[in-house]
Order: C-alpha cells, then structure tokens, then sequence
C-alpha cells in the first residue's frame, strides 16, 4: 500500500502556488483493509475515506467507465490492482495528473511539468470529453492562470467544443453549473471563463444571460480609465461581482423591467445572489440622479430590498456601489454617504414614541411613512419628525 499526493496540490506546488487542498490517493489497498487500519468512509459516488490522523481525504485509486449522460455518469472500479497510471489517466488536464510520492518524487506519466513550463492547458486523453463538466473547468482554470500566460491547447478547445454539440452539457445540474461559475467569478481573471466558454460555443447553452453581457462588456472596457477586471477584483463575493458585471453591460442602455430577474432566473443561481442583482439594479439608477429622484421612489426601492429590517442587505449593495463608481460618479454627488445615512435615519425612527404621542392603527402607519417620505426627501431627521401644520 502505498500513498501519493495528487491533482492540484502537485501542479499547485510547482506553480509555487499556495497549497490550500490537499488531496490523496491509496494504490494497492481496498475497502476492507483500509477500513480495518482506522480509515472512515465517506465518499458516496466513488471510496473516498478520511485519514484517521490527519482527517485528510484519501480516495482508493480507480478506473471509470462512462455508462451514462452528464458528469456522473460514470461507473467506477477500485481496488488493489489500480495502478497510480491508470489512475491518473482519467484526469481532466496533464498538470492535473502528477503525482509526489512521500520521498518528494514527481511520478509524471502525461508530461504535465512540460505543459506547466509551456504554458499550456492540454487534456491528458480522448476520455476527456466523456465528462461535460471538463467545459467549465478547464474555462475556470484558464481564468485563474490566464495573468501567468497560460492558453488551451488547440486539441483541447476542439473537444470542449464537441462537447458542447453533444448535447451532455444539458445534463449537468444547476446547483453544479452555478458552483461553477461561483468559483470561476472569483479567479484572478474572472472574463477569461466567459471568452473561453464563448469560443467553444458553451456560453449560450449555459448561461444565455451572459451571452449578450460579454458582447456589451467587450464594447465597453475601452471607455474605461480602469479595466473592468481591476474594478471587478476589488469585490470579493460572486454575488457581488455578477451584480456588478449585469449592471455595468448595462449601462450603454436603460435596463428593461424584468431584465435583472430574468438574467437572474437564466444564470440559476441562489436567492441572495438573485436579489443583489435585482435590487442593485434598481438602486443604482436612483444613485446616479440622487438629488432629482423622487422620494417615493427611494422609498420603495428600500422597502424591496428588505434594507431596514434585514440589516445584512445593505453592505453588499453599497460594496457593488463603490466598485461602480469609476463608470457612475457616485462620488461626485455623495450619494453614497447620504444614502447610508438615509437608510440609518429611516431605522432609527422610534415606533413606540410615536404610539406614545398617541398615534394608532391607520394613522400611526401613515405618519410613519410620513416621515420616511420626508427623510428621502433630504429632510434632516429632526425635520422630518416635526408633525406639519394643518
């Protein structure tokens, strides 16, 4: 029995990246015996077991043998008899299948140090378009390698985009596609996945919202002072920086009502990524003509949002805020800092006083939004409390 580090960690090494994950592979063990030295089992789809020290993941070295659509439709043989090759040719990318020994020694079967010397994201062999999932995640990895000069191989790019004919990328789930495309948003070169999933002819099976967004986005970069990819790496969540992407594809036009949701529902992503959208697409036209919007207006955006009771709403839309403020002048009329102040004020306004001063049912309701109005209205919260002469 003997054990190697895999995948990632490797490449990641040689990369002189930082190592976050590691990951491991057993050769001439099986269930049983690993079972019996403290291993706990805890893969479902294929053995995977957790270190009984070191509580790492270790799965048993395995062959696959495509049996049906999507990327889990694979059957899996694992046992003594799997040798670390094998076990590495089914690996997506030749820098993916290395492997280190306990000595320090590179076992490199599919010349992956080449290809990381090169430059070059290569598929290890024809198997690699059995899995449809390998379309997003070789994009992703052009993403996160694209400022070290690194491109796909041309083989590669040809069946990534025999893969997006096949009809397999339809098959994959939702929750796997936006997992994906969570991570990819936060590489180093977040447009890079687009381009690549665009070139392979993913983009619009995939995400047809994002279809029209790159085209606007590639007409839009050269009006910028800063590039979009430094102003999108300043927001550090993919909810934050796909509501910051939608509305900056935007800006050559006004945005439809029910553009935002329906780019929203296309990317299948999570309610509070579906919300920061929707709702930092309605507050930033309001920013942008600050002193003229009405207070109604304001009002109601606040209320949509949910930003006075849920007070975990309004960082995020003021984080996208700042990040567009090279493209919307924000700044300029302050209504970033009068907005937060606005939204303090409007938290601030003491029900029970009111109830005290002897207002109830309907009219306690109307003299609260009374004086919410008078506060968007750029009263002072002193102001706006006073009652108005009748």
């Amino acid at each position: 029995m003997k054990t190697y580090l895999v995948g990632g960690a490797v490449r990641d090494k040689l990369l002189k990246y930082p190592v976050n994950d590691r990951d491991w592979v057993i050769v001439g063990a099986d269930i049983e015996q690993l079972l019996s030295l403290g291993y706990t089992a805890v893969g479902s789809d294929f053995p995977v077991f957790l270190h009984p020290t070191t509580k790492e993941e270790h799965a048993l070295a395995r062959t696959e043998r495509k049996s049906g659509k999507g990327y889990k439709g694979f059957s899996f043989y694992a046992a003594a008899d799997v040798t670390l090759q094998q076990d590495l040719s089914r690996r997506d990318l030749t820098i993916n299948a290395m492997a280190e020994d306990n000595q320090g020694n590179i076992i490199d079967p599919y010349q992956g140090q080449q290809d990381l010397a090169d430059k070059v994201l290569r598929h290890v062999s024809p198997a690699f378009s059995e899995d449809p999932l390998r379309v997003l995640r070789v994009a992703r990895f052009a993403a996160r390698y694209a400022h070290l000069g690194f491109s796909i191989a041309s083989q590669t790019l040809i069946l990534m985009q025999q893969i997006s004919h096949s009809g397999e990328l339809q098959h994959l789930t939702k929750e796997r596609i936006w997992q994906e495309l969570e991570r990819a948003l936060m590489e180093r070169s977040a447009l890079v996945f687009f381009q690549v999933l665009s070139t392979v002819e993913a983009l619009p099976i995939l995400f047809p919202a994002l279809t029209e967004l790159l085209q606007n986005l590639q007409q839009f970069e050269p009006n910028h002072n800063k590039g979009i990819a430094a102003q999108l790496t300043s927001l550090d969540s993919a909810d934050k920086r796909i509501a910051w992407l939608f509305y900056v594809s935007q800006l050559h036009s006004p945005i439809l009502d029910g553009a935002a949701q329906a780019f929203a529902e296309q990317l299948r992503c999570p309610n509070q990524t579906k919300n920061l959208i929707i709702h930092a697409s309605q507050l930033f036209p309001i920013l942008r003509n600050w002193q003229t919007a009405k207070a109604s207006d304001k009002l109601n955006l606040i209320r949509k949002a949910d930003l006075l009771r849920n007070k975990l709403r309004l960082t995020p839309l003021l984080e996208v805020a700042v990040a567009l403020d090279n493209t919307a002048s924000f700044k300029h009329n302050n209504c970033l800092n009068e907005f937060a102040e606005l939204i303090v004020n409007l938290r601030n306004i003491d029900h029970q006083d009111l109830i005290k001063k002897g207002f109830s049912g309907a009219k306690l309701g109307d003299e609260i939004k009374r004086i919410q109005l008078s506060l968007c209205n750029g009263q002072t919260a002193a102001a706006a409390l006073t009652q108005p002469d009748h």
